[in-house]
């Protein structure tokens, strides 16, 4: 039986990729920083909760991260564990940039200093790329934006220097948006969708947003993770973009969101308060390599992930 170690796996990519592997035999332990007082929500809505095994142990601390890692000898470790809202990383830039960068670097130094053939994967962001030419690949200029894209871009370069100067089996995934019921409620489509049926119950009168004519590239968050594993399986580690392929306005999924809920789409406030101090107006990617060398297959359009989002977030309101 393989162990695999997740952090992170409070949320919503960490649950479903806990379940996965639990799914494909895997012993998963979860990195938590205090066992009192985590948020088991997405566990538990899975029914995984008392199949993973929860440790305490704080990520920016290189003596613990070491002490974890030689009780548990993980074959892989799947480092899901950021601050990981863009909006959030302008008001606390320090943090951001301190937790998302130093705890990957711990656990890689963790690694090295170990000796061990642990294989370690990390949640990179297309937020990385800012505003570059599309569609975005993987070799695309780095060319961040915000705080927590700087994190992420410093996390990746991290992660490529301990494959090519050490030797470490890392790899990158280069995540684009993706949804699922799971998503925390300060992210923009459960945020849509949530206030939305909020408006249709009369809980809410309107729903503020900032700039909706940025487009975005979404995707199922279930069917993300699945290229998670399937980068920690080949020969040699490299880096994948998963993505759909399709960048979509935000405008035309809020108003795809009222009128499957029959609602008017005069109740859509735009609120200059929200909008972002830099903002990357449109952004897509290629997904041709990681379909090619990973076998990974993705063609769900999003407005289906939508219905998919709203009817379960009725089914559990």
């Amino acid at each position: 039986m393989k162990t695999a170690l997740i952090t992170g796996i409070t949320g919503q990519d960490g649950a479903y990729l806990a379940q996965f592997l639990l799914n494909k035999g895997y012993e998963v332990i979860g990195i938590v920083r205090s066992e009192n007082s985590i948020n088991a929500k997405g566990l538990k809505y899975l029914k995984i909760l008392e199949r993973v095994q929860l440790v305490e142990c704080e990520l920016t601390d290189l003596s613990q991260v070491i002490t974890t890692l030689k009780a548990y000898e993980p074959n892989e470790i799947y480092n899901l564990a950021a601050q990981s809202s863009v909006s959030l990383s302008f008001n606390q830039p320090i943090g951001t940039i301190q937790f998302n960068v130093l705890s990957v670097l711990n656990l890689l130094e963790a690694i090295r200093i170990l000796d061990i053939s642990t294989k370690f994967y990390q949640a990179s962001s297309s937020e990385i790329f800012g505003q570059s030419q599309l569609p975005i690949t993987e070799d695309r200029v780095i060319n961040p934006l915000s705080p927590y894209s700087i994190s992420k871009a410093s996390a990746h370069w991290i992660t490529r220097n301990y494959r090519e100067a050490y030797g470490v089996f890392s790899c990158s995934g280069i995540l684009f948006n993706h949804e699922s019921y799971l998503r925390s409620s300060n992210f923009f489509i459960k945020k849509v969708i949530r206030t939305a049926i909020a408006i249709r119950t009369g809980e809410e009168q309107e729903l503020r947003v900032g700039n909706i004519d940025i487009k975005r590239d979404f995707g199922w968050a279930p069917k993300y993770v699945e290229a998670m594993y399937l980068m920690m399986q080949q020969e040699k580690p490299d880096d994948f973009v998963i993505c759909s392929g399709v960048s979509v306005s935000l405008r035309s999924l809020i108003e795809y969101v009222f009128e499957y809920l029959n609602i008017s789409k005069d109740l859509i406030v735009v609120d200059p308060k929200f909008y972002r101090p830099t903002e990357i107006t449109n952004i897509y990617g290629d997904n041709s390599k990681a379909k090619k060398q990973l076998g990974w297959d993705y063609d769900l359009s999003f407005y289906k992930v939508l219905e998919k989002l709203i009817e379960e977030e009725l089914e559990n309101g």
